[in-house]
């Protein structure tokens, strides 16, 4: 049973004032996640509901066409129902930050020039949220956002759907899991309630929809790049209601070379926690032990790590 509690909120309009990035930075270390407010600048709502149309129809294409969208790495293309997640299905592309890879993805599904343009806008709007919001993460830390190279992170996009039936009620859409990447950004349902999140006390909070704001959240190689100080929030998706519920998903990986604590957060009081890694090698790390929320994480500490 999830309880009703509210998690932090993040006003992107309020973003260079001290009070909000220490607000964003007290999210991250305590919630692992925040509801992100005024981004229209950036990814404006007409933008969002336009996604949200063309992801219905590209679910709605046959099963034939969904599966020409094919893996880049594992999980990155099309997911159907399984035995494990019957209620869920996905289509995803590896680096939405990459015309190449998005053209690519618009291909396999025999996109129209007006889905493809959309596709290609909302991809350039939200690699531009994520630049922002990291940007400000290093800068909350102490860190010289230039110095760590965001921008060339692959950012994996996923649009998700959960097929909700009268018998599924109060069964999980997805199991408990963290994301092994750095930063997500989802654009939920507007209507169809089912996420939630674990608090600090292992508690489960239903993040109830919120339409027109982003949810924000991190997860494991921003716990390995924090040293510790951000949490990598678990979270799942549970049926609520008969009904049909569709995401939009997208992931700031991590760096194609090795990630490791920021240096500015080691020292004598704070000795390093986490040996470097890349990103696809603690893919496979997770992939290969089936930890899936986060656990895989202790298998990175340092021999001096006392976690």
């Amino acid at each position: 049973m999830a309880t009703k509690c509210s998690i932090p909120v993040i006003d992107l309009q309020d973003f260079d004032s001290p009070n909000q990035l220490s607000k964003l930075i007290s999210a991250c270390e305590e919630w692992g996640c925040f509801r992100l407010l005024n981004h229209h600048e950036v990814l404006p709502s007409t933008l969002m509901s336009e996604m949200k149309t063309v992801v219905r129809s590209l679910f709605d294409l046959p099963v034939e066409i969904k599966r020409q969208n094919t893996d880049v790495i594992t999980g990155s293309g099309y997911m159907a129902p399984s035995a494990k997640n019957p209620l869920y299905e996905a289509l995803g592309l590896y680096d939405m930050s990459s015309p190449q890879d998005v053209d690519s993805f618009c291909s396999q599904l025999d996109a129209s020039p007006h889905q493809r343009e959309t596709i290609m806008r909302y991809a350039g709007a939200v690699h531009d949220l994520f630049m922002g919001i990291v940007g400000k993460l290093a800068e909350g830390l102490g860190a010289k956002s230039e110095n760590i190279g965001f921008e060339n992170w692959p950012c994996q996009f996923r649009i998700n759907k959960y097929h909700f039936t009268p018998e599924s009620v109060g069964s999980p859409g997805v199991q408990i899991h963290t994301d092994s990447g750095f930063l997500t950004i989802l654009q939920d349902d507007e209507g169809v309630g089912g996420l939630e999140v674990m608090n600090s006390s292992g508690e489960f909070i239903a993040v109830d929809p919120w339409p027109g704001t982003l949810l924000v959240n991190l997860g494991d190689m921003a716990t390995v790049w924090s040293n510790g100080r951000f949490c990598n929030v678990k979270h799942r998706v549970q049926c609520k209601e008969a009904k049909i519920r569709v995401s939009i998903a997208s992931f700031l990986l991590g760096p194609r070379e090795a990630v490791e604590p920021l240096p500015e957060l080691v020292d004598d009081e704070h000795p390093r926690v986490y040996v470097a890694t890349t990103y696809e090698e603690y893919r496979k790390l997770r992939f290969s032990t089936k930890l899936q929320a986060g656990e895989a994480l202790a298998l990175l500490y340092t021999s001096s790590s006392d976690k």
